[in-house]
């Protein structure tokens, strides 16, 4: 990293952006757009110019390292060529097919995923396949270093690059978060006991969030299992991806009187689960295992745009701005290898994340960080977090994604979806929405996860779960 002697008036790195940019960690958020239409790059280098280059500075900016050891972003000329890259796949003659294309692309992710940023220039890469796979005609890959900023800046930067196919005139819209995280309630009649109740359960929670959390990055690990292999590094890893429709996952949702969220939560825990008794039939179906849910700490009530995110004082600014929650994959017992109640692991999950969000452990364990990095360094706090994901099972990431179909640059967007790379953790769950469905991308630590044993399990459970809540009146 380059050492300079003057930093006046260079914009800091967020904490967060120091502890995914360190030795212990490099931390990338790989977007994925799949087109319509066979790719047509000719005016590629002109829109990243005069489009994607002006969304933030941090874009053309590189990590430096201030006069008192503080890290800065420093504004260069970016050349957009080293950042482009169009491979080609070399095909014996005529054996090509979208379907062999598959696994070219998802060994070509595998590949770009495990390679460092060089820390000379911004921190970003667009890798454009031209190739037909099953899925599209062609494949763009975003590729953006998560010191950047978390999944909602960096996945909100990719769509001010887009505009909707019907009508380019109009503005993109977003699903409201209350739609994603707001059951049915009525609380007109809410009695003395639950009003205490609401008063001290925080209290309760907080405490035990911020124990639990504290020791399962210390001293508490997760059991190993089919989805956890106690990996002490980043390892290769395979992305497979299965659509779900938001028309079936509201159904569940209004049947349930749950949120979207804990219908995918549930479904995701479900899966899990089968996976784990399908991989290996002497699998504990009552091990330990969590999974750490990342939750946008910023006040939101619907999606911002960029411009509003990079606004001095906004309510929900630009970079990382996000907190782990850990949540307990539900339990199985032994004499239920059959999963007879698969709605309990939604409500399960609906009450375990309604009563984390109630308490303050992210909070605390945010004030915990910053002041290991004030006794400590950066590198520590990268070492603290680094533990955290591996002593967990799993990692799920949600953002949501636009309403209507988009094109970038005349090409219509068919379907999108994002991963997340350089995380020590076996399994990795991201979730997109976009125009009437939501895209589930399983990043699996490659020879030790079967990835289509796992998006298998991901639609069987999601079946079983849709079934049985059609059941209910």
């Amino acid at each position: 990293m380059e050492l300079i002697k003057e930093d006046d008036g260079l914009e800091p790195v967020s904490p967060t952006g120091e502890y995914f940019n360190s030795k212990v960690m490099s931390v990338s958020v790989l977007g994925i757009l799949e087109s319509e239409i066979p790719i047509d790059d000719s005016q590629a280098t002109a829109l990243i110019k005069d489009v994607f280059l002006p969304i933030n500075p941090r874009f053309s900016s590189i990590m430096v390292m201030g006069k008192k050891g503080a890290r800065k972003w420093k504004k260069v000329e970016v050349n957009v060529e080293n950042h482009v890259h169009v491979p080609s796949f070399s095909f014996p003659k005529g054996s090509s097919s979208p379907s062999e294309n598959d696994s070219f692309l998802k060994s070509y992710i595998s590949q770009i995923a495990m390679q460092p940023f060089p820390q000379g220039q911004p921190l970003w890469e667009i890798h454009i396949i031209k190739c037909p796979t099953s899925e599209a005609q062609g494949t763009i890959i975003f590729k953006l270093h998560h010191a950047l900023g978390d999944g909602y800046s960096l996945v909100g930067a990719l769509l001010s690059c887009l505009q909707r196919a019907d009508n380019p005139s109009l503005p993109i819209t977003f699903p409201s978060v209350s739609n994603f995280s707001s059951a049915n309630k009525d609380d007109r009649n809410i009695g003395l006991r639950k009003v205490v109740s609401r008063c001290f359960s925080p209290l309760v929670n907080t405490v035990k969030d911020f124990g639990w959390s504290v020791l399962q990055s210390t001293c508490v690990e997760d059991d190993l299992s089919p989805i956890r292999c106690g990996s002490e590094s980043f390892q290769p890893f395979l992305v497979s991806t299965v659509t779900f429709s938001l028309d079936r996952i509201k159904e569940i949702k209004s049947r349930l009187r749950v949120t979207v969220n804990d219908v995918i939560m549930g479904t995701i825990f479900l899966a899990t689960r089968m996976y784990m008794q399908r991989a290996s039939t002497n699998s504990n179906l009552s091990s330990n295992s969590t999974a750490l849910v990342l939750l946008n700490t910023r006040n939101l009530r619907d999606y911002k745009s960029v411009r509003d995110m990079v606004r001095p004082n906004s309510e929900s600014p630009w970079g990382n701005n996000f907190a782990f929650l850990h949540v307990p994959i539900p339990k199985v017992k032994p004499s239920d290898s059959q999963f007879s109640d698969p709605l309990k692991f939604v409500h399960e999950a609906h009450e375990v994340i309604k009563r984390k969000r109630s308490s303050f452990g992210v909070i605390l364990t945010g004030k915990l960080l910053g002041i290991m990095k004030k006794c400590r360094n950066a590198e520590a706090v990268a070492k603290h977090i680094s533990r955290t994901l591996r002593n967990s099972s799993m990692v799920i990431s949600n953002v949501m994604g636009p309403v209507e179909k988009l094109s970038l640059a005349n090409h219509p967007v068919k379907g999108m979806y994002f991963t997340v790379a350089g995380t020590p953790e076996s399994l990795s769950i991201t979730i997109l929405s976009y125009a009437g469905n939501l895209r589930v991308a399983v990043g699996a630590e490659q020879g030790f996860i079967d990835s289509k044993l796992y998006t298998r399990s991901l639609v069987d459970a999601f079946d079983t779960i849709l079934r049985d809540a059609c059941r209910k009146q």
